[in-house]
């Protein structure tokens, strides 16, 4: 797997998610909390990442359902320079709105539902379906004997 990038919340939602750059904005614009010259670029700039870049729900559906795929999340490929640009200014605007947000980079995002030449989604790994290390008797670190 490619390195992958994400941009999202800095601070968990409500249901204890972290919603994506994307979520952020579109949050900020339907609650008419931007300024009308923000408005305007914000249809501009969703309408042109919905011509350019297939929404994965429409080509795979289910591949975000949170009952199949718990915390399934969007991933750009790092080598993907178009959205990523176009990303950057999304992330320029809320900072000019003082919405937190983090990058995480990864190798290994976890159960991927969705896959194309730009980005995957990815349902992340868990405890302890996917815990690599199954050994039965707790050693020092878990807090057992050695």
């Amino acid at each position: 797997m490619p390195e992958l990038i994400r941009f999202q919340s800095a601070v968990p939602s409500r249901s204890g998610r972290h919603p994506g750059v994307f979520a952020l904005l579109n949050t900020l614009g339907r609650q008419g909390r931007l300024t009308p010259e923000d408005t305007a670029w914000w249809r501009d700039a969703n309408a042109r990442m919905t011509a350019a870049y297939p929404d994965p729900s429409t080509v795979v559906p289910g591949c975000y359902d949170q009952q199949a795929h718990p915390g399934a999340r969007a991933w750009f490929k790092v080598g993907s320079a178009a959205p990523l640009a176009a990303t950057g200014e999304y992330l320029d605007v809320l900072d000019r709105y003082g919405v937190g947000w983090v990058e995480l980079r990864t190798a290994h995002p976890g159960h991927v539902t969705y896959e194309d030449e730009v980005q995957v989604v990815a349902m992340p790994y868990r405890y302890e379906v996917d815990w690599w290390l199954h050994d039965p008797t707790p050693g020092p670190a878990d807090g057992g004997a050695s």
